[in-house]
């Protein structure tokens, strides 16, 4: 009988052209065992496999499959189960009679490659999502930064997924290190090692930032633990920085729920007149009165009665930070905290923005910090103020007041943060896939970038995607960074 051995890790190439000189002397699937070398069973893989080559390489020939086989081959042998090269050669050897094979969806064959396919496809997709970056500060090279990963994957899978990030990450160097692989990338080429790796010991101030993100997300009232472990399931928990918060808020999620329904909803504050006045007042301490341009345009604003949304709202919610910054973000509209507050970005969207401003190295305060629309727009439930979008009206209305803004800072760089922001910039309703990351020109003259809300992250219902966005998200706000530093 036949002895083929194999490296076993994912390389389709190997068992291609084993497959391909078993199949030209019509061996029979039945008469030929596969093992993968190393193994227990591999007593003599070495001398087997170079007898196997010697015995049918001569009489090799080319076989027609279907391109589906191919790309099932490709994924089901980057899976761990020892009988995934005996499997595709008997489908092989069967797809030589029955060219509609890969269709039957209840064959015993197909179903077993069908299984093998979606674990591989799986624990790509848990790649993707867990991986979790920390930056070597001290290997830095020239302008880039570099960062390392640690990922335990069930299958061989890191040449798999390692183009996901070369694409997402591109603009940094990066090793990816787990037991079957690993992946490297320096700026100019994607190198895939087979050996076995040792766990890094680096940290960094990023696991921070994900231990405070994962805190503010978690919504106790929403709490289903059987759904939480399928999609995040315990084993990865111990290389992901917030993974140690899980027990404690699970724990304290029931108190949670109760401290919420028995806390009074937020609603506008009484004596609207005296907020705005207090709000005037300030507004002339800090900016040496109305007669200054930016104070004087403040001071209109807070106001304003362009359009119906003031009657509602508790007070005008202006922009902020130093009048000659270089870079200006723009928002939707505040939100609920925002607007009593009366100050952009200081709710659960503003701690995701601010956490990428830091991630990116982008001091906020040194930036001009806006929204396209001034006061909240919201429906109420209940004792609740949901957020509302603001229309095509109320957005025209406001966007005399960002020309005023636009016209006292003179950023070089904007930053429009949704399809509200963006629209109110451009006059243009285009979907943001279309113009995200990447500079585009203004009429003045000035630079502007095109990305997601921070809002909308945290309404992302699926965790993983919902960290794949905050991941591009973050990769924005590099890029921003970067031209702003050209600048």
């Amino acid at each position: 009988m036949p002895v083929v051995s194999l490296e076993g890790r994912g390389d389709f190439g190997e068992w291609r052209d084993a497959a391909r000189s078993l199949l030209s002397a019509h061996v029979h699937p039945d008469d030929v065992r596969w093992i993968v070398s190393g193994g227990a069973d591999d007593l003599f893989g070495r001398d087997a496999a170079a007898h196997n080559q010697g015995q049918y390489g001569d009489r090799v020939q080319a076989f027609s499959v279907p391109r589906a086989f191919v790309e099932a081959a490709n994924a089901a042998l980057c899976h761990c189960e020892p009988d995934r090269f005996a499997l595709l050669y008997r489908i092989l050897w069967r797809l030589q009679a029955d060219r509609s094979l890969l269709g039957d969806t209840a064959d015993r064959d197909i179903v077993h490659l069908r299984a093998l396919i979606k674990n591989v496809r799986r624990d790509a997709h848990k790649m993707t999502a867990f991986v979790r970056f920390r930056e070597v500060p001290d290997r830095r090279v020239e302008e880039r930064r570099c960062f390392v990963a640690w990922f335990e994957p069930e299958h061989y899978i890191v040449a798999r997924t390692a183009p996901f990030f070369q694409r997402r990450f591109t603009d940094m160097d990066w090793v990816i290190a787990t037991p079957k692989g690993s992946a490297i990338w320096d700026g100019r080429s994607l190198e895939i090692s087979a050996e076995s790796a040792e766990k890094p010991q680096a940290e960094d101030a990023t696991d921070d930032l994900w231990r405070t993100y994962f805190a503010n997300i978690f919504n106790p009232a929403r709490l289903k633990i059987k759904a939480m472990q399928a999609e995040m399931p315990k084993k990865y928990w111990k290389n992901m920085p917030e993974a140690d918060l899980i027990p404690g808020l699970i724990a304290n999620a029931e108190q949670r729920v109760a401290e919420m329904a028995a806390r009074e909803a937020s609603q506008p504050p009484a004596f609207h007149e005296r907020l705005q006045a207090a709000w005037q007042e300030k507004a002339e301490d800090e900016d040496g009165g109305p007669d200054d341009a930016f104070a004087g345009l403040r001071q209109d604003a807070a106001t304003c009665e362009r359009c119906p949304l003031h009657c509602h709202a508790t007070q005008t919610v202006f922009g902020e930070g130093p009048i000659d910054a270089a870079l200006m973000f723009v928002g939707e509209q505040p939100g609920d905290q925002e607007d009593l507050a009366g100050r952009v970005f200081v709710g659960p969207a503003g701690n995701v923005f601010d956490h990428a401003l830091t991630s990116a190295g982008i001091v906020r305060e040194q930036a001009y910090v806006t929204n396209a629309v001034k006061h909240f727009k919201y429906e109420m439930r209940g004792k609740r103020r949901i957020h509302q979008r603001p229309n095509v009206g109320e957005i025209e209305h406001c966007r005399w007041w960002l020309a005023g803004e636009l016209d006292i800072v003179k950023p070089k760089i904007v930053v429009a943060m949704g399809g509200s922001a963006y629209f109110a910039l451009t006059g243009e309703r285009k979907a943001l896939d279309e113009v995200r990351g990447h500079p585009l020109a203004l009429a003045n003259g000035q630079i502007l970038f095109v990305t997601v809300h921070p809002s909308y992250l945290l309404r992302i219902p699926d965790e993983a995607r919902r960290r794949q966005e905050i991941a591009r998200f973050h990769s924005d706000m590099l890029a921003v960074h970067k031209v702003l530093r050209a600048c």
